[in-house]
């Protein structure tokens, strides 16, 4: 393991200053605004039409999810100000929240997939034949709180909105709709009670199932989980959708419990096989960050340990789309490559 470092601290540009510090001059003759709700819409439009988007903070992938979700059901950080701010603070924070929302996340830590080999997926058929035809297509992100996004500072920077927005610039004809039906706490278990009403009645495309992370924390059986999801995928096949399993995050919490955690993901990664269809390896790809390209875990995780931040999600999406974008190349192509347990091998 490398040393935790820390980022770059953040500077404050001053054209973007002066234009904010006017306007809260204005504002500072009037009655300090609200915080929540009132900032919340302005921050949640600038996300994809299309997408279905989730507050980030209903929940988080803890043992005793019961109570953590109860704790955690206010939204991310907001732009708003509390009255005690001053109107300098209250300026740098506008500042900030303007450059996060705008600026390229990428731009200080680029976004480098696992220096190992890389295998590519496998060709997913349905969704790809339609973005290859410029078809409408849907694709339903099921999961937990990394699926609905907690750790985010916004909804439009969860990862099926990155996603979502990715493949609207590849393919600007197609009419994209992802829909994140992601939910905090939540393991294979309560997944499977809501299959069909969040994710086989959509009639997606594509589903993205993240699972496991919450079995670990939780002790529950790997073989118990495993044999859920294999239930699941074949219900989904059956449907007529194409599946990518999504496993395990690497972060401190998980990492705790490395038996459980090793197991699951190979659990998982048998299961892919079994039924044809491809794995992103999450685990694998984060673990990858820290030990091969040297990021400090706090640049990709938050301060609870266990979930990814902005950038890291940011980057997870970008590497995901990146699969389904090579996939359709395949299609285009006429080349029908069989599905893999691996996306990478970095190794």
């Amino acid at each position: 393991m490398c040393a935790l470092r820390s980022l770059r601290p953040f500077h404050v540009s001053p054209y973007l200053l002066a234009p904010v510090l006017a306007a809260l001059l204005v504002l500072a003759q009037a009655p300090a605004y609200a915080q929540g709700a009132q900032a919340a819409p302005s921050v949640a439009a600038t996300a994809p039409a299309s997408a279905t988007t989730n507050p980030t903070g209903n929940g988080a992938d803890q043992a005793k999810s019961d109570q953590a979700e109860s704790d955690q059901t206010k939204s991310a950080p907001q732009v708003a100000s509390t009255p005690n701010k001053s109107l300098t603070d209250r300026a740098i924070d506008a500042v900030k929240q303007v450059t996060k929302s705008a600026g390229d996340i990428f731009s200080r830590v680029p976004c480098l997939p696992p220096k190992g080999d890389i295998n590519p997926v496998g060709t997913l058929p349905h969704v790809a034949a339609k973005l290859a035809a410029g078809q409408p297509v849907v694709i339903v992100a099921f999961g937990s709180s990394s699926t609905q996004g907690y750790g985010t500072t916004a909804p439009e920077f969860t990862y099926p909105n990155r996603l979502a927005a990715q493949l609207r610039r590849h393919y600007p004809a197609a009419e994209i709709t992802v829909i994140n039906s992601g939910r905090g706490g939540e393991d294979a278990p309560e997944m499977t009670k809501r299959l069909q009403s969040s994710v086989i009645d959509a009639h997606p495309d594509l589903v993205i199932w993240q699972v496991g992370t919450n079995a670990v924390l939780r002790n529950l059986d790997p073989d118990d989980t495993a044999r859920m999801v294999e239930e699941g995928l074949a219900r989904i096949q059956a449907a007529g959708s194409d599946v990518v399993l999504v496993d395990l995050q690497y972060s401190p919490r998980i990492t705790e419990h490395p038996e459980s955690a090793s197991k699951m993901v190979r659990l998982l990664g048998r299961v892919a096989q079994l039924h044809h269809i491809g794995i992103f390896p999450r685990f694998e790809v984060m673990r990858d960050w820290h030990e091969r390209q040297a990021l400090p875990i706090d640049s990709f995780v938050t301060a609870d340990g266990l979930h990814m931040n902005d950038w890291g999600y940011a980057c997870f999406a970008q590497l995901l789309g990146d699969d389904i974008i090579r996939s359709v190349g395949q299609i285009k192509l006429g080349v029908n490559v069989p599905a893999v347990v691996r996306t990478y091998w970095p190794m």
